[in-house]
């Protein structure tokens, strides 16, 4: 395996852009129905990292970086309309490690474009948002706020880390798409949408669109929460030109158990065509395939959370070839300062069978 140094922001936010961004953000208008309300996060990581291996070499860097997530401010619009509640998100994820590439290119990601429109049937989406495939993996990685691996983008790079992308899940890539979610059912959510497809050639043809979906399931009894969801993908694209064709498809599936502070979360998902091991929205082989397992512990106490997390990733990018088997252990302690401040403190140790990067990661994370 190679550093990919190359890679734009490509790591998510999409639980702190959707969930506590939303309701974090700051109302600037609410009149005659209306409202406009602006979030943001911004984290800056002291990065220690040792490399010991063939790809990533032997080396000790210090670096002053963004973590797992993106700086990112976003944009939020809603009207109420006839009986129906039109809305509409844009957000703009931007680095700040810009010094040692073009210097002020700061490489503007704009991730989220949609609009929606709500009713008593639910939610339709348009526009660009982040995929359902693997969403709630994601979406409920507990160092999703921390910085996690860098042995896929390499620990000397200019952008993200990859926290447990390629470790445990798949990226959600943002993508065009209509998709619809069903109203709350007693704890059961259902959401389904038509994506935009990825090409396998500049020559293929993609006679359909992607599909995607995710079930989820939320109860809360006495005082235990119980959340567990299911996704799934399937695309096919044909390359006449080449004489070659991939079917693509996936599951994904989770479970997360919260008692007290303690909260335990058990995620996996097994795909095929879908690219490199973290990297969920690039064709290559028919036959190759990956599947991924993330363990995470945490506990809240106070104001202090403490995880533990290990994550793997088994498969290939190309049937036979290109092996990339990742493991990612992380040791990590968040504490809360305010509702808008968060220190963190964590250790990673990502391995393959050839490259080994630990890495020290001493961060800030301020929301609004």
């Amino acid at each position: 395996m190679k550093n990919n140094k190359t890679i734009k922001l490509l790591p998510l936010a999409a639980a702190v852009a959707i969930s506590s961004h939303a309701s974090a953000a700051i109302t600037l208008y609410d009149q005659d129905q209306t409202t406009f309300s602006v979030d943001g996060l911004f984290n800056t990581f002291y990065v220690n990292s040792k490399s010991d291996g063939d790809n990533v070499g032997d080396a000790n860097q210090s670096r002053i970086k963004m973590g797992f997530l993106p700086n990112v401010i976003g944009f939020n619009f809603s009207k109420e309309v006839d009986g129906l509640k039109l809305g509409g998100r844009s957000s703009f994820w931007v680095t700040i490690n810009d010094a040692n590439s073009n210097l002020t290119d700061s490489m503007i990601d704009v991730r989220q474009f949609y609009a929606t429109v709500d009713g008593d049937f639910g939610q339709v989406l348009v526009g660009k948002d982040f995929g359902l495939f693997n969403r709630s993996n994601i979406m409920g990685d507990e160092i999703l706020l921390g910085f996690g691996q860098t042995i896929t983008t390499g620990d000397d790079g200019n952008n993200v880390s990859f926290g447990n992308i390629g470790a445990g899940y798949l990226y959600p890539f943002p993508n065009s798409q209509i998709t619809y979610r069903s109203p709350d059912m007693g704890g059961l959510k259902i959401a389904a949408g038509l994506m935009d497809p990825a090409k396998m050639s500049g020559t293929s043809e993609e006679s359909m669109p992607r599909i995607e979906a995710e079930v989820t399931y939320s109860r809360s009894m006495d005082s235990v929460d119980v959340m567990a969801w299911g996704g799934f993908m399937k695309q096919k694209s044909e390359d006449e030109v080449n004489d070659t064709e991939v079917s693509s498809s996936g599951i994904s599936y989770g479970v997360n158990v919260k008692v007290a502070g303690l909260s335990l979360t058990a995620s996996g998902f097994k795909a095929e065509g879908v690219g490199t091991a973290g990297l969920g929205n690039l064709l290559t082989s028919d036959d190759a395939e990956v599947d991924g397992k993330l363990l995470q512990a945490s506990y809240t106490m106070g104001d202090n959370r403490f995880v533990l997390s290990r994550g793997e990733n088994e498969g290939g990018t190309t049937d036979g070839g290109s092996e990339l088997d990742l493991k990612n252990t992380t040791v990590a302690v968040f504490h809360a300062v305010n509702s808008g401040l968060s220190l963190v403190a964590e250790y990673n140790k990502a391995e393959t069978s050839s490259d080994e990067i630990k890495t020290v990661a001493l961060g800030a994370v301020v929301t609004f």
